[in-house]
């Protein structure tokens, strides 16, 4: 971190940085192992629009994937792309009115749905003398191989072949509504590594999972595809994520595939085997307080990632070497306690590097990202640093 370091020296920390050789390198490791399918850019892993541009212009990558209709308005009045996919369901009636009156927006973006009630909050936002709204069919990809057991994300109600028929015959009898795509996202393939450190009973388990849960979903998703498909010419059948490019890009039915996380490489993708991202985005917090031996006190870092309450969700530090959380303090709000043998060579002012657990989260922390591409160094804004949030 020596090159970082100086590249920053006139910054005053916290302040958060991106290794554009890193993110590069992750953004060409994805094209590879997606062996030839299109990468749908995951906006939500990434909230800077500078480094949404930069993987778009990465061969191989071609349309954004939003979390939130408003945020797909907004990318799409910047120009970044008329190919948008909203991968939640909406019932924002502000964002859904100014979709239907802009027609341009209603040509680009699609709209995931995945019940009539979704079609019916829609018309009972704009009506129905409107531009049709593009929609795309959500089906559950969990693995369900025993009643009541559902291994996976819980989103769509719409899991069998024939619940995706009628769920496509629905939207093909309403007036105002054109299905142009399937959405399918394995999150107990692409969101869980398979290789947890220190814990070799647990990572065998999630092996074993996996296999299973994809031999079940090759073949339920192309039956799913082929009965969509009886009742709309599809544009496309979007699946996987940064954890499963490999599997979901050798199934026949899926046309492009979804990646964000691992263009950043946060510390949440350190436990898969068949990939190795690079940190390719880091923060930096000041050493305040010097408490004791082998301890260094540290301004703010409290920033703590989403999901379930644990120790794979705190910042990890990461330069330099040796240091670690505390358990009685962790990362705190204004402060954050370091120990190791390191501490003992800081001083006051100096920087600890530090890695976040999930990739996009971190813009929401910070107003500009500081891109660090050979020895220069520039500031872009983040969605924050832009004005924006999206919940």
């Amino acid at each position: 971190m020596r090159r970082f370091n100086e590249i920053t020296a006139e910054l005053d920390p916290p302040f958060a940085v991106v290794d554009l050789e890193a993110f590069d390198h992750n953004a060409a490791d994805l094209a590879r192992r997606a062996a030839g399918r299109p990468i749908r850019v995951a906006t939500k892993s990434v909230r800077c629009r500078e480094l949404l541009s930069r993987a778009l212009r990465t061969p191989g990558f071609s349309g954004l994937m939003c979390y939130s209709l408003a945020e797909a308005l907004w990318l799409h009045r910047e120009g970044l792309s008329d190919d948008i996919l909203v991968a939640y369901p909406t019932v924002d009636r502000g964002a859904l009115r100014q979709l239907a009156a802009d027609p341009a927006a209603a040509a680009a973006i699609a709209l995931v749905v995945d019940s009539p009630e979704h079609l019916d909050v829609i018309d009972a936002a704009v009506g129905t003398d409107r531009p049709d709204v593009r929609l795309c069919l959500e089906v559950d990809a969990s693995w369900r191989p025993l009643p009541g057991l559902h291994v996976g994300t819980r989103r769509s109600p719409v899991h069998t072949p024939a619940q995706a028929r009628r769920a496509a015959e629905t939207i093909a009898r309403r007036r105002g509504f054109r299905l142009v795509g399937l959405m399918a996202y394995e999150g107990q393939i692409a969101g869980i590594g398979d290789a947890p450190a220190g814990r070799p009973l647990r990572a065998a388990a999630v092996r074993w999972l996996q296999r299973r849960s994809a031999a079940e979903l090759v073949e339920r998703r192309a039956a799913v595809v082929r009965e969509v498909r009886a009742v709309a010419p599809l544009e496309f059948v979007n699946g996987g994520g940064t954890g499963s490019l490999e599997r979901t890009a050798a199934e026949p039915a899926v046309t492009e595939l979804a990646a964000g996380s691992g263009l950043i490489g946060p510390s949440l993708f350190d436990s898969y085997r068949s990939f190795q991202p690079r940190p390719a985005v880091q923060f930096a917090l000041p050493v305040v307080h010097r408490p004791a031996r082998r301890v260094a006190t540290l301004f703010s870092g409290g920033y703590i990632a989403s999901g379930p309450p644990g120790a794979d969700r705190v910042p990890v530090p990461f330069r330099p070497r040796g240091l670690r959380l505390t358990a009685t303090e962790g990362a705190g709000e204004v402060q954050t306690p370091v120990v190791g043998a390191a501490a003992d060579r800081m001083r006051l002012g100096d920087r600890v590097w530090f890695r976040h657990a999930k990739a996009g989260e971190l813009a929401e922390r910070f107003t500009h990202y500081h891109l660090i591409d050979g020895d220069r160094l520039t500031a872009v804004p983040t969605y924050r640093g832009e004005g924006q949030s999206f919940g």
